[in-house]
């Protein structure tokens, strides 16, 4: 067995974790140049004309809002493994998301996670991801239905929930056949292991993120001087993000998917283009390029802890 010399382990970390972050900021940069919908002199003089410090602060304070939810929710689940303190998990969320940023549907996320612990821990650790994103889309789920209803798109959302309630009584009729040694039935087992008010806090947390982060895009909107009505504007916001959520994508293609859906949504209700482009944007920007940010530092300053690699 070949042993490599604690040094070049030491500069192979290293590289490593410098090749996520340059990656990371590499990709943001590039959605940034390379978007030519992104009329800068029409966002600076809008800006000009409505910025204001308490705006600013609100607005900033809904992407604190949203990235804590997020993380007390992976405090609360990560007990099953091991009680972690809000700072640990601050650690843990913003370093693999800032891996995940680049990855397919945010797998480096798991894997981020995964090397804050034991190894024997990894399979619980990608499992309580599952759970911790999974309560997020059942949020999208729900609202962006009823958004898509109150826009009166009353075929697309009976043949959502049609395809949802099949599926559900497919898994229900197969749930003892096993694919590669697990089944519908061992997935409900674990599940069920974990404890009920754990579920619950779980829950409340993803539902209080999403109305959070949805009320952001409203309010983003708002300072863009856009005069819908409440209820229109939050409905094509939830079906935005819904439609959004349906197609797998790497994060960092997340600002495009979003935005392209969001320029068809609002486009019919007379938004202008380049108003929604920018929304997306800074949605974008304040909720995945500044918890990069964060994370990079977290994953600069990562060590390999030696049970991590038992």
């Amino acid at each position: 067995m070949i042993t490599i010399p604690h040094k070049a382990k030491q500069f192979l970390v290293f590289s490593v974790k410098l090749l996520i972050v340059v990656g990371a900021f590499y990709f943001i940069y590039n959605q940034l140049a390379s978007n030519d919908k992104l009329d800068w002199d029409k966002f600076l003089v809008l800006f000009h004309k409505n910025q204001s410090v308490a705006g600013i602060s609100f607005i900033l304070f809904f992407s604190f809002l949203n990235r804590f939810f997020e993380i007390l929710k992976w405090q609360n689940l990560a007990q099953v493994v091991k009680a972690i303190s809000v700072n640990e998990a601050t650690k843990q969320v913003l370093a693999a998301l800032t891996l995940g940023v680049f990855t397919p549907v945010g797998v480096g996320e798991y894997a981020g996670k995964a090397l804050y612990f034991d190894k024997k821990d990894t399979k619980k650790i990608i499992f309580l991801n599952l759970i911790c994103n999974g309560v997020q889309i059942v949020a999208t789920g729900i609202f962006g239905i009823l958004g898509m209803m109150l826009l009166g798109y009353w075929l697309w959302s009976f043949g959502i929930i049609a395809i949802t309630i099949a599926f559900f009584l497919f898994s229900y009729f197969t749930k003892k056949i096993k694919i590669k040694g697990y089944s519908i039935e061992d997935l409900i087992e674990k599940i069920n292991e974990i404890p009920k008010k754990i579920h619950r806090k779980n829950l409340i947390l993803g539902f209080c993120r999403y109305l959070v982060f949805s009320h952001q895009y409203y309010f983003l909107f708002l300072a863009f001087d856009v005069d819908l009505p409440y209820s229109t504007l939050m409905a094509t916001i939830t079906t935005v993000y819904f439609l959004a959520s349906i197609v797998p994508s790497f994060q960092f293609l997340d600002f495009a998917l979003k935005g392209s859906l969001a320029i068809y949504f609002f486009g019919l209700l007379g938004v202008n283009e380049w108003i929604v482009v920018f929304v997306t944007m800074l949605m974008w920007f304040l909720n995945v390029v500044l918890p990069v940010v964060f994370g990079s530092y977290y994953v600069m300053i990562f060590k390999v802890s030696p049970q991590s690699t038992r």
